[in-house]
């Protein structure tokens, strides 16, 4: 097993833009205001960071300055599409310019069979020497992976840990219970990081944590460290963060509150579109309880 701990609370980093370009700067601020947060992990290149979006060359300069604002936490770094040839290629694209560990999800689209989704797994993590999370998604997939699958793929030597964010409670109390010393089962949704440490798992991989990285991480080492009522005081104070972030398709209202909060322009690229006033007001209401405005 790789040696690489993603305990605690990474966060699923957004890609800002300004007037239709990548706001490197904006983006290098966001990266900071993580690391002084206390955040454990950072996680560029994700759904959250809009990468099917991206250029190639804005793509390894969003990975490029995530490295260097790291300050030695590590980079665990979206890299699958739903092609095994292009995610290959991409991960070899990345892999020189700091990738501690690549983030690879189920292939959306093609709705591939357990089988399918195994022999695919096994292919990618044979291609580099790099530790892989699997990320199980099926809201955006279309398809789920087992925990029979996952728990198959967690035998393979640089597969490191999960991303589950199916929601499926049953599901990943069985990858808990048979997962391999050493392999680590991360949530995917923020609602479930409570339930999901308690029973086990190592942390999160967060879309709220964008908009309230101390709080996220003031939770999550809350949990770690067995401080259950002041855990459970922080995740009912976050609930409503962690649910209005996902009223319209995400990342669409983390970055209209962190637009509320001065640190990004409020723009999306297209199939997606900045927020519905309605939701952003929404958002402006559900921050300004934590003191982040």
């Amino acid at each position: 097993m790789h040696n690489i701990d993603l305990t605690g609370c990474g966060t699923a980093l957004i890609t800002p833009f300004k007037n239709g370009e990548v706001d490197y700067e904006a983006f290098a601020a966001t990266v900071d205001r993580q690391v002084e947060a206390g955040i454990d992990f950072l996680v560029p290149l994700g759904t959250t960071g809009e990468t099917p979006c991206l250029e190639d060359e804005e793509r390894i300069k969003v990975l490029q300055i995530a490295k260097e604002h790291s300050k030695g936490r590590p980079v665990v770094v979206g890299g699958g599409t739903n092609s095994l040839q292009h995610t290959i290629r991409s991960m070899k694209m990345l892999e020189p310019y700091g990738v501690d560990a690549f983030l690879i999800v189920v292939p959306y689209y093609n709705k591939p069979t357990q089988e399918g989704q195994y022999q695919y797994f096994k292919a990618v993590a044979e291609s580099t020497d790099k530790p892989i999370v699997l990320y199980n998604v099926p809201g955006r997939t279309g398809v789920n992976m087992t925990a029979e699958t996952c728990l198959r793929l967690a035998q393979l030597p640089n597969v490191v840990a999960v991303k589950e964010a199916s929601g499926n409670r049953e599901q990943i109390e069985a990858i808990l219970a048979g997962a391999p010393e050493g392999f680590q089962v991360l949530s995917g949704n923020d609602d479930d990081t409570l339930w999901m440490m308690q029973k086990g798992g190592a942390g999160i991989i967060s879309v709220a944590s964008n908009v309230a990285p101390a709080l996220l991480a003031e939770f999550t080492t809350a949990v770690r460290n067995g401080e259950m009522e002041k855990a459970e005081e922080l995740n009912e104070k976050l609930t409503p963060l962690f649910n209005n972030c996902f009223v319209e398709s995400n990342p669409i209202p983390a970055k209209a509150a962190m637009h509320a909060m001065g640190l990004i322009e409020n723009e999306l690229r297209l199939p997606l579109v900045p927020a519905q006033q309605s939701t952003y007001d929404l958002m402006v209401e559900t921050i300004r309880p934590l003191g982040l405005l």
